[in-house]
């Protein structure tokens, strides 16, 4: 299954437009930028003035949470009011659990946002066999509470996002599928057809997760599958990582899941979802876009027609659908393994070593592994033939990378030399051919994180060197990260922080970072933050332990997807959090 044309040369995904209100997104039309509030839906003041301050940034699609009918029937208020003050952002009401909410937010708003796994399902963690007739017997109760919605918006010019969580699957589609990509898709397929059956196509589709390999291997699975169901199954995409966390980890984050499905050409919306207010999320969308659109302009020069037939031979079948690591073979440089079952390493330029070399002791895990000029390494053009039939003579592994200076993108070209080259010689990523770089480190770190962290996701790569960002402690800093957020090397405690929104019970910000100060010592212990239960049990799945909103001023505590502790204090709950690392064998002392 192909989830994109070519691997090697950037073309946008042809999509049908969908219309939200004034706003058109997909055909050939800008990738937009949306947020959601953090205020409560019941404080119209609040909520008026943030969408304000967000369109103001540059947000052209507001999300708000709209947990009962109480709070979608004040969207009416809220509206009204963002109309008087001229502003006419489309509005999109936030779903969960409750379809009577969705019937009365379809009044008011121009997009309604659905989630799969708990519009017609509350989440039991029920472990079940269903005979086809008993699955069938599902889709048909979730065809009847599903229809009312959709003949609403159908009547009204209403568009729909069917957003599917990896946090909340249903019983029925965990039982079935599993917690994978594959469920996730067929979640959002479910609700789609009931849409299309009743001729319904104004509708949009997510695949959020917090780990970004799970989440690029759902939307390229979605877009392969949409692509076999037919042409006319082209419906626009909106992107996001949920749950990415805040600052510097928040953002490389959201680069490696996001960049690197824009640089594929999938995606007409995005959404960066910061554990920060929401008006900081606009200005990083926008970087964002601006750097994936500079290394797409990169991949459509004119190159050597070489690459034309590699094309052909190499696409025959996607090789990235689900992450496997390259099968390279570890060899040994200055004591040091590098590929095969070695961890990915990290190499600096001699010039940024010389330059941290006496702060060593004062940068703890960031450090500098190789040096690139020191290095037993083969440069090459993937292209040439010539150069590619010297390695594969070659029998023992030897370490490989691309030439600086040749008229490919850098994710095109290791793309490419991991198909042509044998597996068994290791691969140096490199964030830059040509020396890209620019005066601002958030703008570098985005297109270092989409670059890198697009090709660990695919599994390729065995070192990797930073050179956009000339900072020589700063670039180290980065390059461990992103090893961290591609899930490919664990240094560090590794939190999942949902962005506030309405529904949050508790301040995210604050809470956040005091976790982060009494456990970010615990090397390789994940952590989630969840600001209430919408994908909180889900999303514990993935991490070691989770601090949920239960109540107001009530804690759970998890772990793994089991809460195992309930309406804990808030004032105490940090506290007992650290006592449960501690009883699970997880705690050390600085």
């Amino acid at each position: 299954m192909l989830y994109c044309n070519s691997l090697y040369h950037y073309q946008r995904r042809p999509s049908r437009v969908v219309t939200i209100g004034s706003l058109k997104i997909g055909g050939a039309h800008p990738i937009r930028v949306q947020s959601m509030l953090t205020s409560d839906t019941m404080n119209t003041e609040n909520c008026v003035r943030e969408t304000l301050e967000l369109v103001e940034a540059g947000c052209e699609i507001v999300r708000i949470t709209a947990p009962t009918v109480k709070d979608a029937a004040n969207l009416k208020n809220i509206k009204a009011a963002l109309i008087a003050a001229g502003c006419d952002v489309p509005l999109v009401a936030d779903i969960h659990f409750k379809p009577d909410a969705a019937m009365e937010a379809a009044l008011w708003v121009e997009k309604v946002r659905i989630n799969p796994g708990n519009f017609a399902d509350s989440k039991k963690f029920n472990i079940r066999e269903y005979s086809d007739l008993e699955y069938e017997a599902e889709l048909e109760r979730i065809r009847e509470r599903f229809t009312p919605l959709v003949e609403r918006c159908q009547e009204r010019g209403v568009a729909m996002r069917i957003g599917t969580n990896h946090g909340s699957l249903s019983d029925r589609i965990m039982n079935r599928f599993g917690d994978s990509p594959c469920g996730m898709v067929e979640s959002a397929l479910e609700f789609a057809r009931i849409a299309r059956a009743l001729d319904y196509h104004n509708f949009v589709f997510s695949m959020k997760a917090s780990n970004p390999k799970v989440m690029i291997a759902a939307y390229r699975l979605l877009v392969a599958r949409l692509n076999e169901e037919g042409v006319d199954w082209n419906y626009p995409i909106h992107l996001g990582v949920t749950e990415a966390g805040d600052g510097e980890d928040g953002r490389i984050k959201s680069a490696i899941g996001i960049g690197s499905l824009l640089a594929d050409g999938i995606g007409d919306t995005i959404r960066v979802s910061l554990t920060e207010d929401s008006k900081y999320e606009i200005p990083v969308a926008r970087d964002l876009l601006k750097q994936v659109q500079l290394i797409v302009n990169d991949s459509q020069k004119e190159v050597s027609p070489v690459i034309h037939h590699c094309v052909d031979e190499l696409t025959g079948a996607d090789p990235f659908l689900e992450y496997q690591r390259r099968a390279s073979e570890k060899l040994m440089i200055k004591g040091l393994g590098v590929g095969g079952d070695a961890l990915v390493r990290v190499v600096v330029t001699r010039a940024a070593h010389e330059a941290v070399a006496h702060k060593l002791e004062q940068m703890g895990e960031y450090q500098p592994e190789l040096i690139f000029e020191n290095l037993p390494l083969r440069e090459i053009d993937p292209r040439s033939d010539e150069e590619v039939a010297v390695l594969e003579k070659e029998k023992a592994p030897q370490l490989v990378t691309v030439r600086d200076g040749i008229e490919l993108e850098p994710i095109a070209a290791f793309r490419l030399l991991a198909a042509r080259i044998p597996a068994r010689h290791p691969i140096l990523l490199k964030d830059t051919l040509n020396n890209n770089k620019t005066d601002s480190y958030t703008e570098n770190l985005l297109a270092s994180s989409t670059i890198l962290g697009s090709l660990l996701c695919d599994g390729i790569g065995d070192a990797i060197l930073i050179t956009r960002e000339a900072a020589p402690r700063a670039s180290l800093r980065l390059a461990y990260n992103i090893l961290q957020a591609a899930g490919v090397r664990i240094f560090k405690t590794d939190y999942v922080a949902c962005p506030s929104c309405g529904r949050t019970l508790f301040n995210l910000q604050e809470t956040t970072a005091r976790i982060r100060a009494a456990t970010n010592h615990l090397k390789g212990v994940r952590i989630a933050i969840m600001g209430c239960i919408v994908n909180g049990p889900g999303e514990m799945a993935d991490a070691d332990f989770g601090y949920v909103g239960g109540a107001p001023g009530k804690i759970n505590l998890y772990v793994g997807k089991k809460a195992v502790k309930f309406n804990i204090p808030q004032a105490e709950a940090v506290d007992r959090l650290v006592e449960l690392i501690k009883q699970h064998g997880k705690w050390f002392d600085v």
